[in-house]
């Protein structure tokens, strides 16, 4: 019997997000099992029964509409309740809206399945990361926040489309807040080991500190650019999520920037989530990993964690 046959999946909040997470992890056939949790009981039963009628084109996958206690025996369990970020909104607005979410189903959850993981993606994701790790009481390990996994993903696009190389060959991470104080590291990027000052030159491609801006401007800015243009944004954070969960479920350990409760490591930001280069695999974010930054990128990630915090603080005063 493959272990896909007993992997189970629960995705609170079938809005935009959870549901075309759903979508996403059925055509991966990553799971056997995945059950849709909503307030809005009979959403989550109309998007489990579309999906289910994509099974006979997909894989052999079991989707229903459930409730807290069918979180029980699941490896994940996705967090994408709450309320979308409006336009001209920032992240950091939305925190206590959606904590006051949290508090109500996050004990649920944990009550349900206390072995497995929390997988956050409802913004602000570092503030309410920290939230769900305090209220349910699970090791730091096992609750983890989608971070800037999406933004390190926008950030290797647009450097591959700004070089003529396919992203999947950028080496380059967006560390920090998921939002507007993330740092991008310039300083260790690369294409193929290839410093991206030294690929600019062999290639004749302009890569002036203006290019910098530009691109790093493009990649914070992104989902405020999407929200304008068509409300909200759902397809790309969908398959962020579904790369961190192939991580844990294969067992594959993983380098993704996710966010998680950095207190006490390299960086001593105290009682803090924000997204580092972490080692992901079956037990969550098993590793930390220590970036050599230069003077410029760690004041950066200081102000990045201070943000942070203060938000942390307004949601769940310490």
């Amino acid at each position: 019997m493959s272990g896909r046959q007993t992997t189970k999946v629960a995705i609170v909040g079938a809005g935009n997000v959870g549901s075309t997470a759903a979508y996403a992890l059925l055509l991966s056939g990553l799971a056997a099992e995945i059950v849709l949790i909503d307030a809005n009981q009979k959403r989550a039963e109309g998007e489990a029964m579309d999906l289910a009628h994509a099974v006979p084109f997909s894989r052999p996958t079991k989707v229903w509409a459930g409730d807290y206690a069918d979180c029980a025996g699941a490896v994940i369990t996705i967090l994408a309740a709450g309320t979308g970020q409006r336009p001209g909104e920032t992240r950091l607005d939305l925190a206590k809206r959606n904590a006051a979410i949290f508090a109500e189903i996050v004990p649920k959850v944990a009550a349900a399945n206390p072995d497995g993981i929390i997988l956050v993606a409802t913004n602000p994701v570092d503030v309410l990361t920290h939230a769900a790790w305090q209220i349910s009481g699970l090791p730091a390990d096992r609750v983890i926040g989608s971070g800037t996994t999406l933004d390190t993903g926008r950030f290797r696009a647009l450097l591959g489309d700004h070089f003529g190389v396919d992203p999947r060959s950028v080496h380059a991470f967006i560390i920090g807040e998921h939002g507007d104080s993330e740092v991008p590291v310039w300083s260790s990027a690369n294409v193929a080991g290839v410093e991206l000052e030294e690929l600019a030159r062999a290639r004749g491609i302009a890569f002036e500190p203006e290019d910098r801006q530009r691109i790093f401007a493009q990649t914070r800015d992104a989902a405020y650019t999407i929200i304008e243009k068509k409300g909200a944004t759902y397809y790309a954070v969908a398959v962020a999520l579904l790369r961190i969960i192939e991580a844990v479920v294969r067992d594959q350990r993983t380098v993704l920037s996710v966010s998680s409760v950095v207190g006490n490591r390299r960086y001593r930001q105290g009682e803090v989530c924000l997204s580092l280069p972490s080692i992901v695999g079956a037990r969550g974010v098993e590793e930390v990993l220590e970036l050599h930054l230069s003077a410029e990128e760690e004041e950066a990630l200081r102000k990045s964690a201070e943000a942070v915090r203060k938000a942390q603080e307004a949601v769940v005063p310490s």
